[in-house]
Parts: structure tokens; C-alpha cells; sequence
């Protein structure tokens, strides 16, 4: 896949690594019993990692039903199911990193990986939650690592309210957790910044899409 890589300027260190989880974690209070954990820069020179992912893993464009016509939606993914190899071992020690971090919040482990490809900036995501399954009753957490570009991602309590803007960039990890699903949206939006491919990485519990 021929697309346009822009490495980190800041990021110095000398070779991929994931840095330490509760060192530089920030946890946001959304309100109705949801918040929002970043750790900025949690993955360090991970250029290698997003060049890989670009070119090995076996993207796919999803077509929707919306209204009366089929459309394509805006970027490519991929779906790796609990017990399936994950395309790159650092993701691997990722999710065990965040498994061993929230075991006693979260109370099971993190089993699936969904991967989302946002070419450029035409590239995005609408306004959802993921509440398919235990999701859309139980409390649970959504952790992405954010490869590549920088991308906002932005909540708004689902019945309506004033949204919240997260700019995710190279290694940043977020995390989504309470009834962040349930009781808010969120969305990466469209736009007109000349940016370059940005990959999210999705780890989620069995039984939550």
C-alpha cells in the first residue's frame, strides 16, 4: 500500500518500546459514570510498526446499507477474533501491557483487535458507540493506540451536550471506559489538514464490537 509516511519529529528514542502505562496516565471524568484515560506518547519510535501494518495486513473496504443505497465506508479495516495471530508481535505485548494494567477495573482480559485505517483526511468514522453486545448494557473499555498522523477523536454524551476533543498522535494510547460506550459517542472526523495515514488499534473484551 503506497501511502505517505510522516515519522515523529519528537519522538527520540532509539528503538520501539512501549514506555511506562501509569507514569503518564490522565484520566478525564466525562460525567454520567464515563471517563476517558491518555497516555501520550505511550509507544516510542513506532514508525517500523506502522509501516508494517500498512503493507501486511490484509485491509478491506466494508460496504453499508445507509437509507436506499450501499455505500463504501470511509477507511479500511481489519478484525483479528480472540486467539487470532495478531499481525505484529508489539501489538502483543501491547494488549498484555493493558490486560496487566486494568485487570482489577476492567475484571477479564482484552482478547480481539480491530484495526481502522484512515488514508488521509477524507478518511473518518461517524458518531457511534460499541454497543454491540455486553456493551450495550454493561460497563466496559475500549483501549486504541494510535498510529501515524495526528487525528482527533471527539465525544458527546449521547441524549446531546457539549463534545470533548482527544488529539491522538504517533503512540498515543486512549482509553474509553465506564459507560463511556453507553452514555456518549464518539466520532473521528473528516478533515481538510494536509495529514497523512493514521492507524487505530482497538483492543475490546470478548463479546463487545
Amino acid at each position: 500500500m503506497d501511502l505517505a509516511l510522516q515519522g515523529s519529529l519528537l519522538d527520540l528514542a532509539d528503538e520501539m518500546t512501549l514506555r511506562d502505562l501509569p507514569a503518564g496516565l490522565r484520566r478525564t471524568r466525562l460525567g454520567l459514570g464515563a471517563w476517558v484515560d491518555v497516555r501520550a506518547g505511550w509507544l516510542a519510535s513506532g514508525d517500523d510498526l506502522l509501516t508494517t501494518l500498512l503493507r501486511d495486513v490484509p485491509w478491506r473496504a466494508e460496504r453499508r446499507r445507509m437509507y436506499d443505497s450501499v455505500v463504501t465506508v470511509p477507511r479500511l479495516t481489519k478484525f483479528y477474533a480472540a486467539g487470532e495471530r495478531l499481525p505484529h508481535p508489539m501489538l502483543v505485548r501491547a494488549r498484555d501491557a493493558l490486560n496487566a494494567h486494568y485487570r482489577d477495573e476492567l475484571g477479564e482480559p482484552f482478547v480481539t483487535a480491530g484495526l481502522c485505517l484512515y488514508r488521509d483526511g477524507h478518511d473518518s468514522v461517524a458518531w457511534h458507540g460499541d454497543r454491540i453486545g455486553r456493551s450495550n448494557q454493561l460497563d466496559t473499555m475500549i483501549a486504541i493506540l494510535s498510529l501515524g498522523s495526528t487525528r482527533a477523536l471527539t465525544l458527546r454524551p449521547r441524549g446531546g451536550g457539549r463534545s470533548r476533543r482527544f488529539p491522538l498522535a504517533h503512540g498515543d494510547l486512549v482509553v474509553m471506559g465506564g459507560s463511556c460506550q453507553r452514555t456518549w459517542d464518539h466520532a473521528v472526523p473528516k478533515t481538510s489538514e494536509p495529514v497523512g495515514p493514521r492507524i487505530s488499534v482497538q483492543f475490546r473484551v470478548a463479546g463487545v464490537r
